[in-house]
């Protein structure tokens, strides 16, 4: 058998969409594997529309394709910031893609890792061994990743109870007057276009995004943001809604892009209590050089 554990990142996804992103599997096959009882929720077969929620047990039969035969170890320059012998901090470069997906199995975080480690916990699956929380494709900066079930449980447990620090560094279109702010909105599936994120209150979770004015330019504000919660596409999402989207963002900013970098948006610091001896620690990182050239570029 195959067991996964929904934590709180994942909650409140239908389960076919849920297992789509975990499994790498088509929508249809998911949805038959269902009909035939070969995935089962905390024991019960769920409905193709059941919402999955936290700390649910996902049981998948073992018999099934063997969802992690194209997703190979590949040899790759990680820029590890810290590592013990329970877990990894990773400084990801904008470009690499966390982890597989229908589609595209190599070339990913996760291919590294494999690589790297010979051990990855299992919490997330297959397709996502050892990844705590994710950041997207095009956002540089800190990622945890766990080497075992107990340590991954244990930092979830902080993302969950808001006890993980993270900082963001976020160039944004438009002056931002006042120097502190916070946007709490709750965040779901655009029901206009289901790859994006958006403010609703459909299916929705909630969402606060706390900022503080580092910078003005003449036509952009740099700003730090600390997640209280951690939503996909979040600081994207509430920025836009404010009506000031992040520079360069080709999803959720209508402005052309002024270069192939993706959003200028970079996960500067984690801080989190260590598993081994329960101290805090606590990491930044510096921008990536063309980040930096961005911002330069709006002095």
């Amino acid at each position: 058998m195959k067991l996964i554990t929904v934590i709180e990142e994942n909650a409140g996804n239908r389960i076919d969409k849920f297992l789509i992103d975990e499994l790498g599997l088509s929508r249809s096959k998911i949805q038959k594997l269902i009909t035939e009882s070969k995935i089962k929720v905390n024991d019960n077969v769920p409905k193709n529309s059941y919402t999955v929620q936290v700390d649910d047990e996902i049981i998948i039969d073992d018999t099934i394709d063997n969802f992690n035969e194209d997703i190979v170890p590949q040899k790759m320059d990680l820029d590890i910031i810290y590592e013990d012998k329970n877990l990894l901090v990773i400084n990801k470069p904008s470009g690499l893609v966390v982890h597989p997906a229908a589609g595209h199995y190599q070339d990913t975080l996760v291919n590294g890792l494999l690589y790297y480690c010979n051990q990855l916990s299992s919490v997330n699956g297959q397709v996502r061994p050892g990844i705590v929380h994710r950041i997207d494709k095009d956002t540089s900066g800190l990622l945890l990743v766990a080497k075992n079930d107990k340590t991954h449980l244990f930092l979830a447990d902080q993302l969950k109870s808001q006890k993980m620090q993270r900082i963001y560094i976020a160039l944004v279109q438009g002056v931002i007057n006042h120097e502190r702010g916070t946007i709490d909105a709750p965040i779901g599936r655009d029901p206009k276009d289901r790859k994006k994120m958006a403010i609703t209150n459909v299916n929705s979770k909630d969402a606060v995004t706390h900022f503080r004015v580092l910078e003005r330019f003449e036509t952009a504000t740099l700003v730090e943001c600390r997640l209280e919660t951690g939503r996909t596409h979040q600081i994207r999402v509430h920025f836009q809604y404010i009506n000031h989207p992040l520079i360069n963002d080709p999803v959720y900013n209508s402005k052309k892009a002024i270069s192939d970098f993706g959003q200028v948006l970079h996960a500067k610091t984690i801080g989190f209590i260590n598993p081994e001896n329960n101290e805090y620690l606590e990491f930044s990182v510096p921008e990536p050089k063309e980040f930096q050239e961005i911002v330069n570029s709006y002095r």
